[in-house]
């Protein structure tokens, strides 16, 4: 079984992404990003770090806004406003999740369409779903990015996606019907019936459902491609830290089965921050009257 590690693919985006940046500062443009981190969960803290990491590689400027945990609703909204009314800043991104005084949807709407890097909004969202986006999904463009750079074919497969989230699943269906991906996609969730054989028919199996370990050799067919896109933490008392994280896909159980899959960690989480970097330094290029770029 091919194991789809995606530090090499990640390695090569981030090669292109930096030739843009320099590219964009050479005409006087320059990219930044605007990050806002409410209350200081330990997990929230790490990404927020490793974006900050990501930027100062690729040359992207990095404005970190640090807020209390008891901000209130229009604290907060106020500081999108002003990140949105700021030419300098390209894109913004609220990490989550957010204390519960926060309205994370009402945050998501208030970011402007132009600056929304993460591609939430439901405007953008609605571009996507007619087939014109205009910023990518971050995570699904990464599974998108190891599957293409890993040369695995979509044209024609049948793609099974296993969890409907706005953020993970509902788009990559999307993305994978599109023209140049030409998959048919089947997209599931916990009302679908027969679950374990709608999975078994997969040429390309998706999980993204945030449960441990739930896809088995039962749901894997002979040959096919596995993509983990979950990340779940677990106790184990054998572990040196008493937990460990895992994916969506018992890894063992479905080696036996399956062509190829990526790990958990390892796999497509390293992707979702160099897909969000490929959305920012396009922000600044439309915001510049700019085409976008593809990678």
């Amino acid at each position: 079984m091919e194991r789809l590690a995606s530090k090499e693919i990640r390695e090569s985006i981030e090669v292109d992404l930096q030739k843009e940046v320099s590219s964009l500062n050479s005409q006087g443009v320059e990219v930044c990003l605007a990050v806002i981190l409410v209350g200081d969960d330990p997990a929230s803290q790490i990404y927020v770090n490793g974006k900050a990491k990501s930027c100062e590689r690729l040359g992207i400027k990095s404005v970190v806004q640090r807020m209390p945990a008891d901000t209130s609703q229009a604290d907060l909204m106020a500081l999108v406003d002003q990140f949105n009314k700021d030419p300098k800043i390209n894109g913004i991104l609220c990490q989550v999740p957010l204390p519960k005084q926060c309205n994370e949807q009402e945050v998501i709407e208030a970011i402007h369409p132009d600056k929304d890097v993460d591609c939430f909004h439901p405007f953008n969202l609605g571009l996507l779903a007619a087939g014109i986006p205009r910023f990518m999904p971050c995570t699904p463009y990464g599974v998108l990015q190891i599957l293409r750079r890993s040369q695995i074919e979509t044209k024609g497969k049948k793609v099974v996606v296993v969890g409907r989230s706005n953020i993970v699943g509902r788009p990559l269906s999307i993305l994978l019907s599109l023209k140049g991906w030409d998959a048919t996609v089947t997209l599931c969730h916990s009302g679908t019936k027969n679950l374990e054989e709608e999975c078994a028919a997969a040429d390309i199996l998706i999980a993204a459902i945030g449960s441990p370990e739930f896809i088995k050799a039962a749901h894997v067919k002979p040959g096919a491609v596995v993509i983990d896109v979950g990340v779940n933490r677990i106790e184990d008392a054998n572990h040196p830290k008493g937990s460990r994280v895992v994916g969506d896909v018992d890894y063992q159980d479905v080696s036996s089965k399956a062509s190829a899959t990526t790990p958990v960690p390892g796999g497509v989480g390293p992707m979702t921050i160099g897909m969000l970097m490929y959305n920012v330094i396009n922000a600044a290029r439309f915001q510049a009257g700019l085409d976008g770029f593809e990678l």
